[in-house]
Order: C-alpha cells, then sequence, then structure tokens
C-alpha cells in the first residue's frame, strides 16, 4: 500500500484534458485545461517540496457533437486514460506518490485503469455531482465529466470502460461518493447500493470502512474542484450551493491521504477563466498545501 510519510516524495502531474466537458458557450472551448498552469504559477511544485513529474498531453478538444453521436471525444478520451494510467503506474512504481492536476474530471479514467492493472482499488470521488449518467437513467450521454463515475464502474460504451479487459476498473462496493447534493444526481444513485455522503454527514470514519477493507489494494482520491461551496470558489461549470468550506476539504483530504493505502490524489474541474483575479486558485493551492504536506 501506498501513502503519503515523511520520506515519500510527491510527484505533481499535469492531466490538462478538457475532452470530457461539453462547450460553455458557442465557439468557446473549456477552460478547465489552464488549472495546471494557473496552480503552478502559485508555486504549487515548491510549496509541495514535490519532483516535476511534467504533462501528459490530451488530444485536440472538438466541440462538435449532437445526439446519436455517442460521448463526445470519446476516443480520445479512452486514448488520453492509457497514456495517463502509463504515467501514473511508472510514478508510482518509483515510489512517489502522485498528485494529478487537472483538467476535467474525466482524467480520472487514467488512474482508475493504473490502478485496476495493479490489482483492486477503491475511489474516494469528492464532487457535488455524483456524474452518474447512463444509458440506464438517460436517454443519451453526450459528455464524459457528466458520467465518469458510471464508466469507471463498468457502465457505458466498451471502448471506454474495457480497455484491455478491465472492465470495471472500479466495483460498486468500492467507491464512495463525497459532497453530492445535487438532487438530479443523488436520485440517479439511490437505490444503486453505491455508497456517498452528503456534505451534513460527511465523516472520515464512514468514508474509511469502504476504503480500507482487507479486500482492497488501496484507493485513489478524487477531487473536483465544485464540492466547495459558491461562496468559496465559483469558478466551476456547474457550481453547485451548499458545498464544503475551505477548511471542510481541507480536513477530509487530509483525513484521507492519511489513511493506509492513500495511492494519490487528482484535482479537476477549477477553470482559470471564470477566476479573472486568480483568488480561487490561491484558495485551491493553499487548501492542497495544507493537505499534503
Amino acid at each position: 500500500m501506498s501513502t503519503i510519510t515523511p520520506d515519500k516524495k510527491i510527484a505533481l502531474l499535469d492531466a490538462p484534458s478538457n475532452l470530457g466537458l461539453r462547450p460553455p458557450a458557442d465557439d468557446v472551448v473549456p477552460g478547465c485545461y489552464k488549472a495546471p498552469w494557473a496552480l503552478r504559477d502559485l508555486g504549487l511544485l515548491e510549496r509541495l517540496g514535490a519532483t516535476d513529474a511534467g504533462a501528459v498531453v490530451p488530444p485536440r478538444y472538438v466541440a462538435t457533437w449532437k445526439e446519436g453521436d455517442g460521448v463526445r471525444n470519446g476516443p480520445s478520451i479512452a486514448a488520453y486514460a492509457r497514456r495517463l494510467a502509463d504515467r501514473l503506474t511508472a510514478i508510482r512504481q518509483s515510489g512517489a506518490f502522485p498528485v494529478v492536476l487537472g483538467g476535467d474530471c474525466s482524467i480520472v479514467l487514467g488512474p482508475a485503469l493504473a490502478l485496476r492493472k495493479a490489482g483492486r482499488y477503491g475511489l474516494a470521488y469528492i464532487d457535488a455531482h455524483a456524474d452518474f449518467r447512463h444509458l440506464g437513467n438517460s436517454p443519451y450521454v453526450g459528455s464524459a465529466a457528466g458520467e465518469d463515475l458510471a464508466l469507471v464502474t463498468g457502465r457505458g460504451d466498451d471502448y471506454l470502460v474495457d480497455i484491455d479487459g478491465l472492465r470495471p476498473y472500479v466495483r460498486d462496493e468500492d467507491l464512495i461518493v463525497l459532497g453530492v447534493r445535487d438532487d438530479e444526481d443523488l436520485g440517479d444513485i439511490s437505490g444503486t447500493g453505491l455508497a456517498y455522503l452528503t456534505p451534513d454527514d460527511i465523516s472520515l470514519e464512514a468514508a474509511s470502512k469502504v476504503l480500507v477493507r482487507d479486500e482492497l489494494d488501496g484507493f485513489w482520491i478524487h477531487v473536483d474542484a465544485d464540492v466547495l461551496d459558491p461562496r468559496v470558489l465559483s469558478a466551476v461549470d456547474s457550481p453547485t450551493p451548499g458545498g464544503l468550506s475551505a477548511a471542510q476539504l481541507t480536513d477530509l483530504l487530509r483525513g484521507l491521504v492519511g489513511l493506509p493505502g492513500a495511492a494519490g490524489i487528482e484535482l479537476t474541474i477549477y477553470d482559470p477563466d471564470l477566476d479573472e483575479d486568480g483568488s480561487q486558485a490561491a484558495v485551491l493551492a493553499d487548501i492542497l498545501v495544507a493537505a499534503l504536506t
């Protein structure tokens, strides 16, 4: 099992993909691919005392899509997941703890695939939304960022959910959604058996009962910036009221990375285009530094 200890080095890796998002407006490209630059510009690499693992450059974003086309940029997302998985595997084999700067939520397929190749791993999915849209509960699926949890649990097109015949990357019973509060998302996961906690119910003890079990080799931590209340951070594509404070998210992350088996963490969905003065990037950088060092 891997977790952060005083002798373990953090490796900072950029995954600047926006492939999983719909365009925010006509002829506008989602800006979350700029997030790693905004965070690094605040000295994040040095503040974490991390080694620089570089970047995995994504394929070109294509905005055009119509119902019936399948997942927007789907083949590119699958190809990117393979490349990101390979890079993360190398980082972990070196003994480092990966911290991945996204990008949109679809980058979670990379670590999910990497860890599935290594064994049986769980997933702490920290997000305001369940991202559980699939053809079993929706007439169509347009953007992967709204179906990430469905994809990692094997619900979706084979080329995305069964790479190298490894479906599912994460078993239903091995994940927990933390911070979900959108009524539609709660409806999608209610009755499925997937574990979840709303912001009012989040506890490290409850999360650890899912993530730290003899059956698991460890777990990955996914953090969508929209889990924070919009009064704290609004520079995301779908801000949702009722989220966590900066202190609450810091405490949650500090607790999770301290659990046995924490295998790495990713941060997604922050959009610098919506943060004109950079103050919200500073909030995220402070949270990461406080939680990881």
